[in-house]
């Protein structure tokens, strides 16, 4: 069921309300009060952002200096509470210029009570989209100082036809100059790998990020070389596909502006875009993963004041690509006193703050390797020496044009009513999520 909110709170550090909308009658002012002596005042924030006080459940998020708590008096969906929480937020700072602190919400607390009245109504949750109020809420909140000085969209007529229309994330009447299409295909590798060299855990996790400057209302669709969609297409053309590797989407989730009735029957993705950025999709994959490093430490403790650290990093992409910013920490014992290195490109030193040794390298050529060595010199204590727990090598990169997953985008069409042409955009990037290899 949906959030059915009883009661909405602002909240500073201290307990104070900022700012309070009851949608309901069914819980009584003072519950603030509960919340603040028995979560605040006894120092359990920290611990869990559902709590169950006197009947009534308290889901809460801090963001910045503001405490966000949402009172309901029934079973109600907690997910469907933190988005509307998180989407809220989105909103707030697209009016006031990118802050949400207290100053701002002090600062605009009439705009803020409008704006709670229009996304909330009796406790469910109503539009959020900010391209949506943006057209009948056209009051400018304060900004702060250090803002982006962007002022807000000029409303357009036919504001209540667009917030209850069909197509309620895209305004009529759009033109521009130059129709473009920007597409990236942002993943993240998270990779725990044992000390032998075996994967112990790995997985992708990428979201196709779009950037539309279209005019009228045009209609995409939009081609991957994932299993579902080569398999719909050979069976149309009655022959098997030559469109390469097929790649097999987990958990795959979708921009409301997408058919997905279309998508069930043409597995196709098929959709009218927001004007502007947006996030199309997102997926996890855990089958077929390209790694796109190989790391090869060796550690060895010689007595109790030296180690010897060696550390191969290999790049496994093409060689006509190359990795940026590639950082590898190497942890080492708290009692470190220094460290001498030798490094075949980047430069290293040891940082005492995280007890690593960090190696940085601005770009990482494919297809080649790079080693680091080591000699560490521990500080001799008195105390019986304690076992190390070594903790695991951490990795930093981004790899440009590269995808782990093989994702590939095969075509991308646009289609309007007056034919105008259209340049596209498509771009891979690969980062590291949790990239971890035990030593």
């Amino acid at each position: 069921m949906p959030v059915a909110a009883s009661a909405v709170y602002f909240l500073n550090l201290r307990g104070d309300v900022l700012i309070n909308r009851l949608y309901r009658d069914d819980v009584g002012g003072n519950m603030v009060d509960a919340f603040r002596m028995h979560i605040m005042q006894t120092k359990e924030l920290g611990t869990c952002p559902v709590r169950q006080i006197g009947g009534c459940s308290f889901f809460y998020m801090r963001i910045n200096n503001v405490y966000i708590v949402i009172v309901v008096s029934s079973n109600a969906n907690v997910a469907c509470a933190f988005k509307f929480v998180v989407e809220a937020v989105a909103l707030f700072k697209s009016y006031f210029g990118g802050a949400f602190d207290e100053d701002a919400i002090r600062n605009n607390f009439v705009l803020i009570y409008e704006l709670l009245d229009e996304i909330m109504d009796f406790g469910y949750p109503q539009n959020l989209s900010p391209e949506i109020l943006k057209l009948y809420i056209t009051q400018e909140g304060v900004r702060s100082p250090f803002s982006s000085k962007q002022p807000l969209d000029k409303p357009v007529p036919n504001a209540t036809l667009q917030v209850t229309g069909a197509v309620g994330w895209r305004r009529e009447g759009l033109v521009y100059k130059k129709n473009e299409v920007f597409l990236d295909i942002v993943e993240s590798v998270n990779l725990l790998m044992s000390s032998k060299g075996s994967v112990l855990r790995c997985d992708v996790t990428g979201k196709v990020l779009m950037k539309c400057f279209l005019s009228g209302m045009p209609d995409l669709k939009l081609g991957l070389n994932d299993k579902i969609g080569l398999e719909k297409e050979s069976q149309l053309k009655s022959r098997p596909t030559k469109s390469g590797k097929s790649i097999e989407l987990d958990d795959v989730t979708f921009h409301q502006c997408v058919n997905l009735t279309r998508f069930n029957s043409e597995k196709t993705v098929s959709f009218v875009p927001p004007d502007g950025e947006f996030e199309l999709m997102k997926y996890r994959i855990t089958e077929g993963v390209n790694l796109p490093f190989r790391v090869l430490p060796t550690i060895k403790e010689l007595g109790r004041t030296r180690m010897e650290v060696n550390v191969k990093v290999k790049s496994v992409f093409g060689a006509k690509m190359f990795a940026l910013g590639v950082v590898i920490k190497i942890p080492v014992p708290k009692q470190t006193a220094k460290a001498s290195f030798q490094v075949t490109s980047g430069r290293a030193k040891y940082n005492p703050s995280i007890d690593s040794l960090v190696w940085k390298i601005r770009k990482f050529p494919g297809q080649t390797e790079s080693t680091l060595s080591a000699e560490v010199e521990l500080i001799s204590t008195i105390a019986e020496k304690k076992s190390w727990t070594r903790p695991p090598i951490q990795m930093e990169f981004q790899v440009p044009m590269f995808t782990a997953s093989g994702l590939r985008v095969r075509f991308l069409k646009v289609w309007e009513k007056s034919g105008y042409n259209t340049v596209e955009w498509v771009r891979y990037i690969t980062k590291a999520g949790s990239y971890e290899i035990r030593c």
